[in-house]
């Protein structure tokens, strides 16, 4: 039995930062070159969305996953920290990714902001649920 289960959603979560990276840059080069854009004229993020527009949700799909999810690699981190790993926080744990999972999908595609929302919404309660249960196991040991 694989001894530390929080590691397969803690890393998932990172596969997935990597694969929405890898889509942002497939959708931005050629977006660039088909419409002959100097790169200079992209130091400004204003500016590179504006200029480069079927790629701006990729781009702004990448910065969400380093905002609440550093909330969640902080929490596996305390985990592991404490050797604390139960059913429920693992479970609680793959919630998480999996609607951060379909909330990138949405925002990478067609981007439908109700749905964006809502798997938005369901991935922090998991979060918060995932601390409620870290808070619980400190508080009580």
């Amino acid at each position: 039995m694989f001894y530390k289960p929080l590691l397969l959603p803690l890393l998932a979560q990172v596969l997935l930062t990597f694969l929405v990276w890898l889509y942002l840059y497939a959708r931005r080069i050629p977006e660039i070159m088909t419409s002959r854009i100097d790169p200079q004229q992209l130091r400004d993020r204003a500016e590179a969305h504006r200029l480069l527009p079927r790629s701006a949700n990729p781009s702004n799909n990448l910065k969400n996953l380093f905002e609440m999810p550093v909330l969640f690699y902080a929490a596996i981190l305390l985990a592991l920290n404490l050797m604390f790993q139960d059913r429920l926080l693992v479970l609680l744990a793959w919630g998480f990714v999996a609607f951060r999972a379909i909330h990138s999908l949405v925002h990478c595609t067609y981007n439908n902001v109700n749905h964006r929302f809502i798997s938005y919404a369901v991935s922090t309660l998991f979060l918060a649920l995932m601390w409620a249960r870290l808070a619980t196991y400190v508080l009580l040991n």
